[in-house]
């Protein structure tokens, strides 16, 4: 503890000669001595503030990020193309279809722009602009639907086998496959097929096939059969009844018959046990149901 003190008033240049002649005594001290010694004639260099000060600063603003110039031209095209996609979404929204679908044993009635009114039968679509409605009233059809008309400008359902014109009435249109169909309930209805226009006024019926006509008839009700969920059929082909017996119900159909078969008569889309009845029993053919498969043969065939 004594040389620790005395090395202390060494180092802090109190001590005296007895305490040098004592610590030199001691190996350990000695070296530290030496040390001591040694150090004390080095130099520490002046810290220049300023400089320093100036020098640090540059480096930090030599390693911050650059920031560049737009170039105005540039900065105009980046909102011209802005814009552009604004209005590009915009024409996009406003000229989009809107499209109506129905499912099997399914139907939808809904208003188009005009408010007039559009029914629309099982497994069936309709497509049609919004934009310009009043001014240029078309839609596009497949399937089968009803429509009452409001009054305005020439009202057009396009369909594959060709376009059913009218200004105000109800009618029904029936455009599946080679099948072409137009009953006129009120007013009058222009149709256009292949290179043929045909005006068909209230309480007639047309029936076009592969493009060819093919019947031109009376009817005495109001609206479509199917509108109060009945379909109706006058010597149609047993190929086409039971089509749209499959689009009224969810089922298949294991056909082991004559399809050529005509039938007239209808049958209910509530019920399918009695709606297989309706068509099979005039036929005289029998009909089995299991797990949605329906098949239908002829009596005595089994």
């Amino acid at each position: 503890m004594e040389k620790n003190y005395l090395l202390h008033k060494y180092l802090n240049g109190e001590a005296s000669k007895e305490d040098l002649e004592i610590l030199q005594e001691d190996p350990e001290f000695a070296h530290y001595i030496a040390i001591s010694e040694g150090t004390s004639h080095m130099e520490v260099p002046q810290f220049k503030e300023r400089e320093n000060f100036e020098e640090i600063s540059h480096k930090i603003k030599g390693n911050s990020p650059k920031v560049r110039k737009l170039n105005p031209l540039t900065q105009i095209i980046r909102v011209a193309a802005v814009v552009a996609v604004v209005v590009t979404s915009y024409i996009f929204l406003n000229n989009r279809e809107t499209t109506v679908r129905t499912d099997i044993a399914q139907r939808e009635t809904f208003s188009l722009p005009d408010q007039s009114e559009v029914t629309l039968n099982a497994a069936s679509e309709i497509s049609y602009h919004k934009k310009n409605w009043d001014e240029s009233r078309n839609l596009d059809l497949k399937g089968e639907a009803f429509f009452k008309v409001e009054k305005g400008a020439k009202f057009s359902v396009n369909t594959p086998q060709g376009v059913v014109s009218v200004l105000g009435t109800q009618f029904n249109v029936f455009s599946r496959g080679n099948d072409f169909q137009i009953k006129c309930f009120e007013g009058l209805v222009s149709v256009a097929y292949k290179d043929t226009l045909v005006k068909v006024p209230a309480g007639n019926y047309l029936v076009i096939k592969e493009n060819q006509f093919v019947s031109y008839s009376s009817i005495q009700t109001q609206a479509p059969s199917w509108i109060d969920f009945e379909s109706s059929f006058e010597n149609s082909d047993l190929s086409m009844v039971l089509e749209e017996l499959k689009r009224q119900f969810p089922v298949t159909i294991d056909n082991q018959i004559e399809l050529e078969k005509k039938f007239t008569g209808s049958f209910t889309h509530k019920d399918l046990n009695v709606a297989l009845r309706s068509i099979c029993e005039p036929l005289q053919l029998q009909f089995t149901v299991k797990d949605n498969v329906v098949t239908i043969y002829a009596e005595n065939s089994r």
